[in-house]
């Protein structure tokens, strides 16, 4: 018995021991574990943080090329702002410039006829010229008209137009003054008192004449 009992207690101090033996091994092969995971995890964490890295300097640089291509753009926008201002300012300016000198040439040629007008008269006043038949004088006067009429309408446009004995139209006449007539079944003007003008077919002044009106109304008219 005593043999007995010292082999129970044999087997339990083996099966201790190994128990034992067998935690320690676990631990280690927990701990071992953990080391792994450990380094695993932190060559992991590694690689992200290089990634990261490369990441951040990847967009670190593409921020500082879109930075740099928006001033360029800034730059373009001012510089092209700044001719249309300039183009702008230009075009009022020769705007304003052809306005003022848009009847030049039409004065220049007016100048001339002006010139023809002091030399007749300078011609009239002479002493050389005291005994000059008025006829000449005249006449001298009334070429220069002519010329300056052919001159206005030639070049301009504008051209004179007579009214006497045509009907009275009032798009192109002003009426100053009425009369009965026997001779007219309709009005009809009688004098110009002041000729009239068109600037390229259009009426740009009336002409101011004397009207004959007829003295009865027509059949059709009662």
């Amino acid at each position: 018995m005593s043999h007995n009992k010292n082999f129970n207690e044999t087997a339990v101090e083996d099966s201790t021991e190994s128990t034992a033996s067998e935690s320690k091994n676990n631990v280690e092969n927990s701990n071992t574990f953990t080391q792994a995971e450990n380094v695993r995890a932190s060559e992991a964490q590694n690689e992200t943080s290089a990634d990261f890295d490369v990441r951040k300097a990847a967009e670190t640089q593409k921020i500082a090329e879109l930075e740099k291509k928006l001033a360029e753009l800034n730059e373009q926008y001012l510089r092209k702002a700044a001719d249309f201002e300039n183009f702008r300012k230009r075009v009022v300016k020769e705007k304003q410039e052809a306005i003022e000198f848009a009847n030049q040439s039409l004065l220049l040629d007016l100048i001339a006829t002006l010139d023809d007008f002091e030399r007749a008269i300078n011609s009239a006043e002479s002493p050389a010229n005291a005994e000059a038949d008025f006829n000449t004088f005249r006449d001298g006067v009334s070429m220069i008209e002519k010329r300056l009429l052919n001159q206005l309408e030639n070049k301009w446009g504008l051209k004179r137009f007579d009214s006497a004995g045509t009907l009275f139209d009032p798009t192109r006449h002003e009426a100053l003054f009425m009369e009965k007539s026997a001779d007219v079944s309709e009005p009809t003007v009688k004098e110009d008192l002041a000729k009239g003008y068109t600037l390229k077919d259009r009426v740009v002044r009336t002409a101011k004449v004397k009207v004959l009106m007829p003295e009865k109304e027509s059949e059709n008219g009662n």
